[in-house]
């Protein structure tokens, strides 16, 4: 089976229970910084699937690596290799797909109650989840995408299109991420207002059972979006991190 390929855009949004969930499931994973300097591979049939996740950038920046990235969805999408975005890669997945990614009306920051859409009934299994979130802006819901979730805040948190997955909210995270971006995002969250930005001492108040439902849910979201990666795993749990001269 090749490997899952997880585009991380930032030494802090780290792949956390994703990355978990494909060791434990015997899946290869390589991962690739292209905001640090890594080259967006060219090749999405080098993948078995991929990955891609949040980032402090807009898709809409005008960056050399934002445009490289853009192509490799693009590619994939027409290789049908199966995608998941979380976030930034939501967004970006959207944009390949020619919907348009922009400011949303609220900042959304922190945890959120969000209502399953009937099209997502069957992968979330529950008409409300718990999420954690934390953007400024959004993706609308591309042509012949379905939405999946949607927010008091926020419309579009989900949709579906063939066997790609893309999320506006964050499944990924764990304790030691959120905690990070608590700490190093102080002063952003000083300056964030809105009636969907929570505080540091919200986000974190129960951080543990938060944390362990988000993940009975991310369990839900990324079995479904393994099972449509094709073949068996070969190898069990290696993990392979990329460096700038070995990215073809």
């Amino acid at each position: 089976m090749r490997p899952v390929l997880i585009l991380q855009h930032d030494s802090t949004q780290r792949p956390g229970q994703l990355l978990a969930h494909l060791t434990q499931s015997g899946i290869d994973t390589r991962i690739v910084m292209p905001d640090h300097g890594d080259v967006v591979p060219r090749q999405a049939s080098d993948y078995s699937g991929i990955v891609l996740l949040g980032s402090n950038r807009s898709v809409n920046e005008p960056l050399g690596w934002i445009d490289d990235e853009l192509d490799l969805v693009r590619r994939a999408l027409a290789a049908d290799v199966p995608m998941l975005g979380h976030c930034f890669g939501g967004q970006m997945l959207a944009r390949a797909l020619g919907a348009r990614v922009g400011r949303s009306g609220f900042a959304n920051i922190g945890w959120s109650r969000l209502h399953v859409t009937p099209a997502g009934m069957p992968l979330l299994k529950a008409q409300e989840v718990t999420a954690f979130n934390w953007h400024y802006e959004t993706f609308q819901i591309p042509a012949r995408a379905r939405r999946l979730l949607y927010g008091t805040h926020c419309l579009n948190k989900g949709f579906e299109i063939g066997p790609h997955l893309a999320f506006q909210c964050h499944f990924e995270v764990d304790e030691s991420i959120i905690r990070d971006w608590c700490s190093q995002s102080a002063d952003e969250l000083s300056r964030a207002k809105g009636p969907a930005v929570q505080s540091p001492s919200l986000i974190l108040k129960d951080l543990p059972q938060r944390v362990a439902e988000l993940h009975r849910v991310a369990r839900l979201v990324y079995s479904e979006w393994t099972s449509r990666l094709p073949g068996p795993a070969a190898r069990r749990g290696a993990v392979h991190i990329a460096s700038r001269a070995a990215v073809a």
